[in-house]
């Protein structure tokens, strides 16, 4: 169980989350959706203790994950691994190394300086890699892959973790909609085969609506809804992202359409 509790995150005067109360009870996939600067990124760096909260707690299975310091923070990190929108590959290490670098919290100094992997290590990340769809990229550069491919090397990095969270900023914001697609499809699969829980921030509704068990809005820091995809109507997306800024239906048919396209539905039998 994970509960956020009254979470709140300060920037001198902003006020970027606040007062946040979520509790989710078992492993789900959970899109959190809401306008730029509304606290998706923030909150979510929050519960991998990137940031640290100003006011309230997070828990997780009983643990109060906020109060955390050092190998015991580290250690939470391991458990809780982060995707980010820009990949955070090392460009020049070779795919399967990058892969590999999701062990480093469990690793001493010396053995990271120097590269050195366990070769049941070196295996997992391959058979990983193969999960994605991507095992033939393992000696190549990660600089040489496409988009898609990177943000699922950066997913195989933190599946190295054995995370019982994936927190996902962004994953498929800088990708062209046949990635995106796949991308999603794998995060999804994650979450169903191995039980993970699964929280990204997205930017389109649909995709919220496509792939997610519940649906987060934010708005100025705060919860204004917590729902099914069901329930996320244009009315209450017009309440997460305001009345004025030229929300409308059409725009997520045309996204609708784009992810129907034939091309984009044959990129499901890679994940």
């Amino acid at each position: 169980m994970l509960v956020f509790d009254t979470l709140t995150k300060r920037f001198g005067d902003k006020t970027a989350v606040d007062s946040v109360t979520v509790t989710v009870e078992k492993p789900t996939m959970i899109g959190i959706i809401g306008r730029s600067g509304a606290g998706k990124s923030t909150l979510l760096r929050m519960i991998n203790r990137l940031s640290d909260a100003t006011e309230g707690s997070i828990t997780f299975n009983g643990e109060e994950i906020t109060s955390l310091r050092g190998a015991a923070k580290r250690d939470w990190q391991s458990r809780c691994a982060m995707i980010f929108q820009q990949f955070n590959l090392v460009p020049r290490m070779d795919v399967v190394s990058n892969v590999l670098h999701g062990t480093l919290n469990k690793r001493s100094t010396l053995a990271t300086m120097f590269n050195l992997f366990p070769q049941a290590d070196i295996h997992k990340a391959i058979e990983i890699l193969d999960r994605l769809g991507i095992a033939e990229q393992a000696p190549k550069r990660s600089e040489a892959l496409s988009g898609g491919q990177q943000q699922r090397v950066a997913i195989a990095r933190a599946l190295m973790q054995d995370p019982k969270i994936i927190l996902a900023d962004e994953p498929i914001a800088s990708l062209d909609p046949m990635n995106a697609q796949v991308v999603m499809q794998a995060l999804r699969r994650i979450h169903e085969e191995d039980g993970r829980m699964v929280i990204a921030n997205l930017h389109t509704l649909d995709t919220a609506r496509r792939y997610c068990d519940r649906v987060i809005g934010m708005r100025d820091g705060r919860v204004v809804f917590d729902g099914t995809p069901a329930q996320l109507t244009t009315g209450v997306a017009r309440d997460i992202y305001g009345a004025g800024i030229g929300f409308s239906e059409a725009a997520t048919s045309t996204e609708i359409e784009t992810l129907d396209r034939p091309e984009v539905r044959e990129a499901e039998a890679y994940v």
